[in-house]
C-alpha cells in the first residue's frame, strides 16, 4: 500500500453544480504532488486535531498546505491591520503538528505552513512584508504569484532537495522573522527566510514558495522518501 499523506484543508463556503454550501477543501495541485510523489493524499479538515494523536497513528506524512495568516497571538505579538485569520486551522493543525512530531513523522510545510512550523518551534513571524521591505513583490496582486531567487545552505535538506539556488514562486504577505528552535536554511534574494528544517528529525522541512503550484515534485519526493 502506498504511504498516507495527511493534507491540511480549509473548511470554507463553496460553490460547484448546483451547491452552495461549506466544503473541506484544498487545492487540487497538492494531492496531484502527493500522488505524483508515489503517495496516497489524505484531506484533513480543520477539525482534525480533536483526534490528533489517533489520526496521526494512521498517516505516513504530514503535508501542512498554504493559507490564511496565523493568529498573532500564537506568537505573542498584537494584530497587524493586514492580518486575516482562520482560528479552526490554526488550532487543528497545531494539534496536529504537535502529535506529528512527538511521533517523528515526515512533516512539510508550504508557505503558511512554514509559517506554522516556526510558530510551534517557538519562533515568530513579519505580519505584513511591504512595512519591512517598502514593496510587495512576494505578493504582487490577488491571485498573482511573485517570482525571484532563492539560495539554500550547502548541506541543508533543502540544498539536497533544490541544489544551492533555485527560481521561486512566492505568494505570502507574511514571513519568518525569528525561527525558533528550527535552522534556517533558505533565503530569497531580499534576505527574506525560504526554508527552515530541523536537522535532528527524520525529516521536518518547511518553504516559503509554492511548488505544487510550479509542478515541482521534489520537495514532496523528499517528503514520501522519508517515510
Amino acid at each position: 500500500m502506498r504511504p498516507l499523506i495527511g493534507i491540511t484543508a480549509y473548511a470554507e463556503p463553496a460553490r460547484w453544480g448546483v451547491w452552495d454550501t461549506r466544503a473541506v477543501l484544498i487545492p487540487e495541485s497538492y494531492a496531484r504532488m502527493v500522488r505524483e510523489a508515489g503517495a496516497r493524499p489524505v484531506v484533513l479538515p480543520p477539525d482534525a486535531g480533536d483526534d490528533a494523536v489517533e489520526l496521526v497513528r494512521r498517516l505516513d506524512g504530514l503535508l501542512l498546505a498554504g493559507g490564511a495568516d496565523i493568529a498573532p497571538e500564537r506568537y505573542g505579538a498584537e494584530a497587524h491591520p493586514a492580518t486575516a485569520t482562520r482560528p479552526d486551522r490554526d488550532a487543528g493543525e497545531l494539534a496536529v503538528l504537535t502529535a506529528a512530531l512527538d511521533a517523528d513523522l515526515p512533516v512539510l510545510g508550504v508557505c503558511r505552513g512554514m509559517e506554522l512550523l516556526a510558530v510551534a518551534y517557538g519562533g515568530t513571524l513579519h505580519q505584513h512584508l511591504p512595512d519591512l521591505l517598502g514593496n510587495a513583490r512576494h505578493q504582487p496582486s490577488p491571485g498573482v504569484y511573485g517570482a525571484h531567487p532563492a539560495r539554500f545552505a550547502p548541506g541543508s535538506r533543502a540544498a539536497a532537495v533544490f541544489g544551492p539556488a533555485a527560481q521561486v514562486n512566492s505568494y505570502h504577505h507574511q514571513a519568518v522573522d525569528k525561527p525558533g528552535t528550527l535552522t534556517v536554511t533558505g533565503w530569497a534574494d531580499d534576505d527574506v527566510v525560504e526554508a527552515v528544517e530541523d536537522p535532528a528529525r527524520r525529516f521536518v522541512l518547511g518553504v516559503q514558495w509554492h511548488p505544487e503550484e510550479a509542478d515541482d515534485v521534489r520537495p514532496f519526493a523528499a517528503l514520501v522518501t522519508a517515510v
